[in-house]
């Protein structure tokens, strides 16, 4: 008998034929979640098992795979034999010491010589018949010792679902470059598109000398904070100082900000071909903020060609904040540092710029010039 941790996969028995892809990319996940800490990965049908690991790091262990996309659940239990004897002894330490409970058996070995309600009739009977304190309810039990009875031999048994992060596995969906800001937002939207299978890079811009070291910083620890549900590696910052100094001297006050992401938008998706990504990612959400109407919005991706992507769009910010809150970020994400877009804002940013009028005072710039003078700050910080 070995203690074990039993995980089981959200979306990818949905995959067909091109399954085995996505359980190699979820079983390289797991392996990258697990690394400093001694164990065995094995995979079975449809789970895998987590073994010969270090008594009492079983908490460690859960709380780092059950942050990996892919897992749907996962359940601390034991590995033992499939002899009537060895699932009793192992059921014993399962089981609660008083209450009621019952037994729930999965029979995934078919050859197995009782079906699974007798498997439960046997178990339960033995269980109730050692502890006079137990009492059988098979409709609204306190507790539930669950049986799973495999191949080879062998057989599970637990009493507890926890949850996964669901989703698909990172990097079996491609890649993409969040532009992460420091606010609520754009961490979501990269734990959003993490989910749904995409490698995430970071790419952070700031001001620097009109905002400190503290705002990058901030960045830093959110970055970090992603990175066990991303897999994030590392993150660039780039100056747009000089940038907005020119806005601010040349250009039509309540256009600040516009231009300011246009910019943003070119230094991005500069930075992603370069890389090899394939999508921009944004934490906009639909009239949020002055920058994030539809005429904003259509405004930065005229300088882009590359899909941009805003999984947050239809979110208000309760919804926003809710999940930041889930996933370990909004206590960071609210800390008193300005970013980039706050400075030179303008009193009254222009809510619905007409595209004509952006590009009309963008030729008082010279763009390429500045896209690459904010090119060649860039500072890249490996985690």
């Amino acid at each position: 008998m070995e203690k074990v941790i039993i995980l089981r996969y959200a979306e990818i028995h949905l995959k067909g034929k091109n399954r085995g892809y996505f359980e190699r990319m979820l079983s390289m996940n797991l392996e990258k979640s697990l690394k400093g800490l001694r164990h065995e990965l094995h995979r079975t049908s449809g789970r895998w098992l987590v073994e010969k690991f270090e008594e009492g790091r079983e908490g460690e262990i859960a709380g780092r795979v059950s942050k990996v996309f892919g897992v749907h659940s996962y359940s601390v239990g034991l590995l033992t034999g499939s002899e009537l004897d060895e699932i009793y002894a192992a059921a014993k330490l399962v089981a609660p010491q008083s209450g009621s409970f019952k037994v729930e058996t999965h029979r995934g070995y078919k050859k197995y010589p009782l079906t699974s309600p007798e498997i439960s009739a046997a178990i339960g009977g033995r269980l109730l018949a050692g502890n006079p304190n137990l009492k059988v309810d098979v409709h609204a039990p306190d507790s539930v010792v669950y049986i799973d009875v495999r191949e080879h031999g062998s057989a599970l048994v637990f009493g507890e679902f926890g949850a996964g992060a669901g989703g698909m596995p990172v990097g079996s969906a491609g890649k993409g470059l969040l532009m992460i800001s420091g606010g609520i937002d754009s961490p979501v939207a990269g734990y959003m598109m993490a989910k749904r299978g995409l490698t995430v890079e970071l790419l952070h811009f700031h001001s620097y000398p009109y905002t400190n070291d503290g705002a990058k910083e901030k960045v830093v620890t959110l970055s970090k904070l992603l990175s066990p549900y991303t897999q994030v590696t590392r993150l660039t910052t780039v100056s747009v100082t000089r940038i907005q100094e020119e806005i601010h001297a040349k250009c039509a006050n309540e256009l600040n900000v516009t231009l300011l992401r246009r910019f943003m938008f070119r230094i991005a998706e500069r930075l992603a071909r370069e890389r090899g990504y394939q999508c921009l990612i944004t934490g906009e959400s639909l009239g949020q903020v002055a920058s994030q109407t539809m005429e904003g919005m259509t405004s930065s991706n005229a300088v882009v060609t590359l899909p941009v992507l805003r999984p947050l769009v239809g979110f208000d910010k309760d919804e926003i904040i809710e999940r930041a809150k889930a996933i370990g970020t909004y206590e960071t994400s609210i800390l008193p540092y300005e970013d980039c877009c706050t400075v030179f804002l303008p009193e009254f940013p222009a809510t619905k710029p007409k595209l004509s009028f952006v590009e009309e005072e963008e030729g008082k710039l010279d763009v390429e010039k500045l896209v690459c003078e904010a090119m060649q700050t860039a500072e890249t910080i490996a985690f």
